[in-house]
């Protein structure tokens, strides 16, 4: 720790003194009050601690205070908070000493400031975990996020005086949550700094080659611009129009992107060139409709690129950038791109989230833009943690990265989702409840599965049906964290609700009969009823799959010694270490394996095999395979005989329990005389009387014979037995049969 010299203090408080001169929104004498009480406590703490560039620490919080004010444009507290910044980290202060000279809100912020230095200095999951503690601060105030990333805005301007190890560190870091973060919040020019000097220190040798080759071709860009530019000036000066225009490079990182992405040199980028235009609108004519008034008078000028037009002033991007570009030829081949902005749309633009306040219609209380809704999304999925950090962390990156796609309701409303969406996270976007009613939807009035991905401009109805419930298998249908959570949560009631229902009618049950609940009578009820387990139990018996009537004779029944311990098996379980056995020495394979339902888990305790797919009712057998899961065959199976006889350790006996939830695909092949009507008379049996759902229909004609084949989901052999038996009594049926080998 070194004082500091009488020629550091001047720079000090002339560094403080600019500070104070350019602030915006720094207009009353308490302003600058609250600014000049924090800077001198800052100034204090940090008294003869020094960067490792040598210079005065305090000189960083004032460089951060002025980041925070000119060019995010924030308040008095904020820029109190960055010069405040790192005071309860580095020095003596306490939150607490925060709290008692600014107040709660400024402590509240300092606080989150403080949290957020932690998030990449431990262990992966911690650092997830650190990462969405910080993210609640969006609940309470983004200013937490917005000086944090001022922060990291300078450390990355200075960060040349730090070893190449730590650059690679933070440069990595920086691209990897700050410059998205950035990004999603709308401060355009601060992302492109931090993507450029990530590039930088990450790969110095191509930012400095695509850095000198934009240098080599500024002279010659310059010429281009001004060429392009002057018809576009004097048609707008015709037209009476107040604007700015500026001739724009691409930043170095947007074209190392272009050119991985691409695959292609810097010399085969298309639109380096840039223009663009800032108008000041007429107060009484909307901004979109004089957007399209210049990109109507450009295009009588240059020939616009169709594929290249994009169009954000009639649905403006999730952190609420506003413009339309489009790309032009110019007079010597060229493409060029031209942004058109309004003021308000530019100040949006450059200074993101800051600008929002601004403009913001704070006399209509309904009014939500789509940056307003963002952050409501994300504290949706922080309202739902996550049993897994890392998996929050995947999502919510997942969020920032994904570019948005705009989806239209049936009534012609719009909605931001993200790129990729399938029809069920659109369900879920609209309301819980229609995402757990969802069976299919139809997309621009055409009929397709929950699964379908969306694209822009989409048109969806979402089809409900009260009796649908959320299944597991949904899951893989979903791409959002507000999907996902409400599927879970869902099943998470539902199990809950099912299990607290069979627990009081077991319970009422009893008592009626004068029996006292104990492990002895729970023991018998789970080996007369075949299950596995009490929440077993109590689930089949609260989805009404276990009936009590005979609870009376199950209980005078002796079931000593008949009790079969069942070993629930993990799908994908690793192997167990060399020096210790194997699943096998928990699985009695002299007793029978029972397959058993499972509903409310999402991992079976067994697998299904492909060769013979069986299903509930058939002779079967299991087989351990390498990686300790049991394989479930038909005991006629080919493959079976052949593991039987090469892996006779290996098998066990396998017996299935009642299963009436569950339902298991099946294959039958049709043949009969061709007629009208055959294929009405085919699907009303099989859904309409016998409520089957149908996976796939094959059906074939030809000289008068139709044969094909239905996959279909039942329950169990004597379920799919009545099916066949009732389609082999439609006229003209020649033969049914169930298929065992094939392709799902």
């Amino acid at each position: 720790m070194s004082l500091q010299t009488e020629e550091e203090k001047l720079l000090i408080q002339s560094h403080f003194e600019d500070l104070l001169r350019n602030c915006p929104r720094c207009s009353s004498e308490e302003d600058i009050k609250l600014i000049t009480k924090a800077f001198n406590l800052a100034n204090e703490a940090h008294k003869g601690v020094r960067r490792k560039s040598g210079e005065p620490y305090i000189l960083h919080p004032i460089a951060v205070a002025k980041i925070v004010s000119q060019e995010i444009g924030l308040g008095a507290k904020a820029i109190a908070c960055a010069l405040l910044h790192d005071v309860v980290e580095d020095t003596d202060y306490t939150i607490e000493d925060i709290e008692r000279i600014f107040g709660k809100k400024i402590a509240s912020i300092i606080d989150g400031l403080t949290k957020i230095t932690e998030v990449f200095d431990a262990n992966s999951t911690i650092q997830a975990e650190n990462f969405r503690k910080i993210l609640l601060t969006l609940a309470d105030d983004i200013r937490v996020i917005l000086i944090k990333l001022a922060d990291r805005l300078h450390n990355m301007r200075t960060l040349e005086s730090l070893p190449a190890t730590k650059q690679m560190k933070i440069a990595s870091e920086t691209i990897y949550l700050y410059a998205p973060l950035a990004h999603r919040l709308g401060l355009y020019s601060i992302k492109t700094e931090l993507e450029d000097l990530s590039l930088k220190y990450r790969f110095p040798q191509v930012y400095e080659e695509i850095q000198s080759k934009i240098e080599l071709n500024e002279k010659r860009r310059v010429q281009l611009i001004n060429h392009f530019s002057l018809p576009i000036i004097k048609k707008l000066e015709e037209n009476n129009i107040d604007f700015e225009i500026s001739g724009r490079p691409k930043s170095v990182y947007s074209i190392w992107k272009k050119m991985q992405t691409k695959n292609v040199s810097f010399e085969e980028i298309y639109d380096l060139l840039a223009v663009r235009i800032v108008f000041n609108p007429y107060p009484h004519i909307p901004e979109k409709t004089q957007c399209w008034h210049i990109y109507s008078l450009i295009t009588d000028i240059y020939k616009p690129k169709p594929d290249r037009l994009r169009d954000w002033v009639s649905t403006p991007k999730a952190n609420g950038y506003e413009a339309l570009h489009c790309t032009v030829m110019g007079p010597n081949g060229q493409w060029v791109e031209v942004q058109i902005r309004s003021q308000r749309m530019d100040e949006i633009a450059e200074r993101g989230f800051a600008a929002h306040w601004k403009y913001k219609d704070m006399d209509n209380a309904s009014h939500e833009n789509e940056l307003d809704k963002w952050i409501k999304r994300v504290r949706e999925m922080l309202e739902n943690p996550q049993e897994n950090a890392l998996e929050f962390l995947d999502e919510f990156k997942v969020n920032l990265f994904t570019s948005e796609i705009i989806i239209f309701t049936p009534k012609g409303e719009t909605r931001a989702m993200p790129k990729g969406s399938t029809a069920l996270d659109f369900a879920y976007e609209i309301h819980t409840e229609v995402g757990n009613k969802a069976i299919g939807a139809k997309v621009n009035h055409k009929l397709v599965p929950l699964s379908y991905i969306l694209s822009s401009g989409d048109q969806v109805e979402i089809i409900t049906a009260a009796s649908q419930k959320p299944s597991w298998e949904l899951l893989k249908y979903v791409t959002t964290a507000k999907a996902k959570n409400a599927i879970k949560n869902a099943l998470k009631t539902e199990t809950k609700d099912r299990l607290e229902k069979g627990k009081k009618l077991l319970d009422d049950r009893l008592v009626e009969l004068g029996v006292q609940p104990s492990s002895k009578i729970l023991k018998k009820v789970l080996t007369s009823y075949e299950v596995s387990s009490k929440d077993e139990l109590y689930s089949k018996i609260g989805s009404g799959q276990v009936n009590l009537d005979n609870l009376a004779k199950i209980l005078k029944k002796n079931t000593k010694n008949k009790w079969i311990k069942y070993w629930q098996l993990q799908l994908g379980r690793k192997s167990h270490p060399q020096n210790e056995p194997a699943t096998l020495q928990k699985i009695d394979t002299k007793k029978p394996f029972l397959l058993s339902e499972n509903v409310d888990s999402e991992n079976p305790p067994y697998v299904i095999a492909r060769c013979c797919n069986p299903i509930p009712g058939d002779d079967v057998i299991g087989y351990i395979s390498p990686d300790d899961v049991v394989i479930i065959h038909k005991a006629t199976c080919a493959e079976a005989i052949r593991l039987m006889a090469q892996h006779g350790d290996r098998i066990v006996s396998a017996k299935w329990t009642t299963h009436k939830v569950l339902s298991f695909l099946a294959r039958i092949e049709v043949k009969g005389m061709d007629r009208i009507g055959i294929i009405n008379d085919l699907t009303r049996v099989i859904s309409s009387e016998l409520m089957v759902n149908i996976r796939k229909f094959h059906i074939e004609s030809h000289d008068g014979i139709f044969e094909g084949f239905i996959d279909l989901y039942v329950h169990d052999i004597s379920h799919l037995n009545n099916l066949i038996f009732n389609l082999m009594k439609l006229k003209g049926m020649d033969n049914v049969k169930r298929v065992d080998k094939f392709d799902d």
